[in-house]
């Protein structure tokens, strides 16, 4: 049965913002939300047992216990939850899996913050950060000064599922969207997505420096999650101007 398993009884949350990591185009998501688990060293919250999610056992470098792909952490100071995934969501079973997660997130009060990218070619300007809301979402992005859309769009992929179940049940969330390079991991624009939004949305302060300092570490090990991506496009999260749909 599809549910959240739920770790740490101890930690207490009151309404809690989360952000969401799904791999997409630049690894943006992904990037933002690894580098606040680790900045905050977060503890492991929860962890997914949705539909649709690979059965796969992933361990980590130093660590020999082996956890399942998309976990949910926690931490208690800040009222924050970050969905990691260390794997795609196969688009066959997205709107399963938005389904599973979404529920969660209406019956444990959680804002989420929903995060793509939108292929660019790189300008050497700081990547453009955009919202869309659902709910009572567009308050949130006025109140943190969030920039609202400059063209019509879609937002595809399992995230685009997420954001579609939580505007059809009405629950108060934001999109982010970020300018990103489409071929490789963008640790610049996950950086804007983290000063310019995500920190503001939920009422923190985020130490981005080591994503600068390590940039070209962070997208050697990244790499071979977005060539993976790349073969399986349309496993990928991304955002993208409506009139390719027409």
């Amino acid at each position: 049965m599809a549910h959240i398993q739920v770790h740490r009884d101890d930690v207490e949350l009151d309404e809690p913002t989360l952000v969401e990591g799904l791999p997409g185009v630049g690894l943006v998501g992904k990037i933002a939300a690894d580098h606040l688990v680790d900045a905050y060293d977060m503890v492991h919250y929860g962890t997914a047992h949705c539909d649709g999610l690979p059965e796969i056992a992933v361990y980590s470098e130093g660590d020999p216990t082996v956890k399942a792909p998309v976990r949910i952490y926690a931490d208690e100071d800040r009222d924050l939850l970050v969905l990691q995934s260390d794997a795609p969501v196969s688009p066959s079973a997205a709107e399963e899996f938005a389904t599973c997660i979404v529920g969660w997130f209406v019956s444990h009060d959680v804002t989420p913050i929903f995060l793509s990218g939108m292929p660019a070619e790189k300008s050497g300007d700081v990547p453009e950060v955009y919202g869309v809301a659902t709910g009572d979402g567009a308050a949130l992005l006025e109140d943190a000064d969030v920039s609202v859309p400059t063209e019509s769009g879609a937002v595809t992929g399992p995230t685009g599922a997420l954001v579609h179940e939580a505007q059809r049940v009405g629950l108060t969330g934001v999109g982010l969207i970020v300018e990103a390079d489409p071929q490789f991991p963008d640790p610049e624009a996950a950086r804007a997505l983290l000063t310019t939004a995500i920190g503001p949305l939920g009422s923190f302060e985020v130490d981005t420096e080591a994503l600068v300092e390590q940039a070209e570490e962070i997208g050697k090990a990244k790499e071979r999650l977005a060539e993976q991506m790349q073969q399986a496009d349309e496993e990928s999260t991304s955002a993208r101007p409506l009139g390719m749909y027409q």
